[in-house]
């Protein structure tokens, strides 16, 4: 008997993996924090398994322990009982309402068994609806940049939680890098948009997201191919060094940064 974390990806329910839908179907109980991956979930799984939590919307510290103390007391005899999937956008590791859900359950119901299972976080699918290449050896760093924000230093960034995206921008132009903006991606409520005008998405919106990238970086070797400079690729020698030589271990770095904020309700892999 166990209890699920389960990731919905970042909002149409047809990107859902396989194995997630296995477990929905298979659950006698389904817990959702929000509106929005309540909606996703009940394209897998009949309304009427869907569990009730609530979760007041404040950061005050001393009632967010007691919410999640009241869920995981809730949830947990039915885990014990049965198998229990709680759902979250996005995946349950990443930025994701269901680690406050875990770290309680561990704390007060330990004999509750827990399992994992991986979804497509905002993190990558970003990548697709921007049409963003993170190549081989780039480093990468999650932030958030709510209320104007703009972090700097690292190289590559992707931000959440973008709310106030004139702001934001003008700090990361100053500081040196280029920004396009996503919002809603890959999710079938609102409209979906992407721009490198920060006026264009001015008004609030908690799933907004941005990718910064320093403008002076150096380019990949294959880089030339798409440009008329009158290099073919028969006069690039096969010994020439890549142009970004930390592409030579092979890896992605990728910097995980813990935020502030986000304390209830659906944000796995959106913040």
């Amino acid at each position: 008997m166990t209890l699920y974390g389960v990731g919905l990806g970042p909002g149409e329910a047809d990107l859902v993996t396989v194995r997630g839908k296995e477990v929905l179907r298979n659950a006698d109980t389904v817990y959702s924090p929000g509106r929005l991956s309540r909606t996703v979930a009940i394209e897998h799984v009949d309304e009427s398994k869907i569990g009730n939590l609530d979760f007041p919307m404040t950061k005050d510290e001393e009632k967010l322990r007691s919410a999640w103390k009241e869920a995981a007391a809730a949830i947990a005899p039915n885990a014990l009982d049965g198998d229990v999937a709680f759902v979250t956008l996005g995946d349950p590791n990443v930025y994701s309402t269901f680690g406050h859900l875990r770290r309680t359950v561990t704390a007060f119901h330990p004999d509750v068994d827990l399992e994992i299972v991986p979804g497509v976080s905002a993190v990558t699918a970003f990548a697709t609806a921007l049409d963003v290449e993170i190549e081989a050896g780039a480093g990468l760093s999650l932030r958030e940049a709510a209320n104007g924000v703009s972090p700097a230093g690292p190289d590559r960034m992707i931000l959440f939680k973008v709310t106030d995206a004139p702001a934001t921008h003008e700090g990361l132009v100053e500081a040196g890098y280029d920004v396009t903006y996503g919002r809603r991606l890959f999710m079938e409520q609102g409209e979906t948009v992407v721009t490198d005008d920060p006026d264009a998405i001015d008004e609030r919106d908690y799933y907004t997201l941005a990718y910064a990238e320093r403008n002076d970086l150096a380019e990949q070797a294959t880089a030339v191919f798409g440009r008329e400079t009158g290099d073919s690729p028969e006069s690039t020698s096969e010994d020439s060094a890549p142009s970004d030589t930390s592409a030579a271990d092979g890896g992605t770095a990728v910097e995980l940064e813990r935020a502030e904020g986000c304390e209830h309700g659906d944000c796995g892999g959106h913040r």
